[in-house]
């Protein structure tokens, strides 16, 4: 007996949780406290369509997570087939600092969901990333070589205790700055 093809979901529910998620990323990069129905009413959706996509705020935030990080990881090789490293690196970075502002107000939930990084399956494809991104650097001659990444995602994760509402921008690029100031090669 072959078993009933998979259901497929209706394009519009399909549009719902987009706009869901692009609702949340924006509400949650303001305020880490938004309300799942203030999220709901500026998607333009009830609360019961947003509660059957992400049945938690937990749902919410690591399905955002998930999504952003993917494209952070997956970002890396990209930036450096168009870029030279050095440039790579920085525009990385800055991303990665744009993200910091969706994480600021959720890392704990995060980190909870991720038992403390523990169980993230995205842990080591974004150290791997980071690896990527030294490595062409170093080849390059711009970098130090031999800089761990896990080093550099330590230095990194001070982003997400910014608050965006506290100049939040211009303290990252102070702070991105500072560290590829530390990860350049010295002039002979």
């Amino acid at each position: 007996m072959t078993p009933p093809p998979a259901k497929r979901t209706r394009k519009d529910a399909l549009d719902n949780r987009e706009r869901i998620l692009t609702v949340a990323r924006e509400a949650l990069s303001e305020s880490g406290s938004a309300s799942l129905t203030a999220i709901a009413r500026a998607a333009g959706v009830g609360i019961g369509t947003l509660y059957r996509h992400f049945p938690t705020r937990e749902a919410l935030v690591m399905e955002l997570y998930r999504h952003d990080i993917q494209l952070l990881i997956d970002r890396a090789p990209a930036l450096l087939d168009g870029h030279p490293p050095l440039d790579a690196l920085r525009l990385w970075f800055a991303e990665v600092a744009r993200y910091g502002q969706l994480k600021f107000g959720v890392a704990e939930v995060i980190h909870a969901a991720t038992d403390g990084g523990h169980n993230d399956t995205y842990y080591q494809p974004f150290v791997q990333a980071i690896d990527l991104l030294l490595r062409a650097g170093a080849e390059a001659g711009e970098l130090k070589p031999g800089v761990d990444p896990e080093d550099v995602l330590l230095q990194l994760s001070v982003l997400w205790r910014i608050d965006p509402a506290q100049g939040g921008d211009q303290r990252a690029a102070r702070i991105l700055a500072l560290i590829v100031d530390g990860l350049r090669r010295p002039a002979a």
